[in-house]
């Protein structure tokens, strides 16, 4: 059986995944590793200071800085090794519980990704939800990146070393795609 912070998300309507962590407190050190691009980039991305609703944030990914260096992503990640970017538009802004944000540009249409943050007892629960996730090709692709990602924001908080992130990703796709394959769209 997996602990908590190893649990496979779940696609709650066929277009939301959600993705549930205990993570180590304090909350407002959780909230930073969200917030500050510099602790961001340790499991994400870098990018811009996110502090307002409304604002307008780069994301800036390196999935590189956070692989060995022989552990290549797969040929349909290949550009993802490589410096990119994504801009997106801040929908909900509660210091230090609840961030919002559009997948890329703020269309009628974009997913939108909102990260909570509740206390339990020394530990902060941290709950993921990607939402309106257009097609079953994407909802693979978030569901491996976003475990992969938040398995290096645990090891980063508990201070442990973490698994190369392609080595990880590439095990998660696969695994998903087994789960993703049995549940309704």
């Amino acid at each position: 059986m997996l602990d908590r912070n190893q649990e496979f998300g779940t696609l709650t309507d066929g277009r939301t995944l959600r993705l549930e962590r205990l993570l180590p407190g304090p909350i407002e050190r959780v909230w930073s590793y969200l917030t500050d691009p510099a602790k961001r980039r340790l499991w994400l991305a870098a990018g811009d200071t996110i502090a307002a609703d409304g604002a307008r944030v780069a994301f800036v990914w390196n999935n590189a800085h956070l692989s060995r260096a022989d552990d290549l992503p797969p040929p349909e990640y290949a550009g993802a090794n490589q410096e990119h970017s994504l801009v997106c538009t801040v929908t909900d802004y509660d210091p230090p519980h609840r961030l919002s944000f559009t997948w890329g540009e703020a269309k009628a249409d974009a997913s939108e990704v909102t990260f909570e943050l509740e206390p339990a007892g020394d530990r902060v629960r941290f709950i993921l939800t990607h939402s309106r996730l257009p097609d079953p090709g994407f909802r693979l692709s978030v569901s491996s990146g976003w475990h992969a990602h938040v398995a290096m924001l645990v090891a980063e908080l508990e201070g442990e070393p973490a698994e190369s992130f392609w080595s990880l990703h590439k095990r998660l796709k696969a695994d998903y795609a087994a789960r993703i394959g049995d549940m309704p769209m």
